[in-house]
């Protein structure tokens, strides 16, 4: 992976360029997470286990980014994990 900073759930790249950083409760924002993982202090799907979490990210990959399904699968499968969301 690259040294972007990264959703901690998703992975997605996170920046104030890109206007997707998360929010607390006040508003402000996080570099955490993503505005489409977490919003207003707190994630926006709050049940999601981390096996959904990687087939919606293999599904962005090949639909958004026109990635092979295999090497989609072996990123998230390989990345996802890694995240600060889904640790023990």
């Amino acid at each position: 992976m690259d040294n972007k900073i990264r959703c901690q759930s998703c992975g997605m790249p996170v920046s104030q360029e890109f206007g997707n950083l998360g929010t607390s409760t006040d508003g402000s924002n996080i570099s955490d997470y993503c505005i489409f993982c977490f919003k207003d202090g707190d994630f926006t799907n709050p049940k999601q286990t981390m096996e959904e979490m990687i087939q919606s990210s293999i599904e962005n990959m090949t639909a958004d980014l026109q990635m092979p399904l295999e090497q989609a699968e072996n990123l998230a499968n390989s990345f996802i994990p890694t995240l600060k969301r889904w640790q023990n």
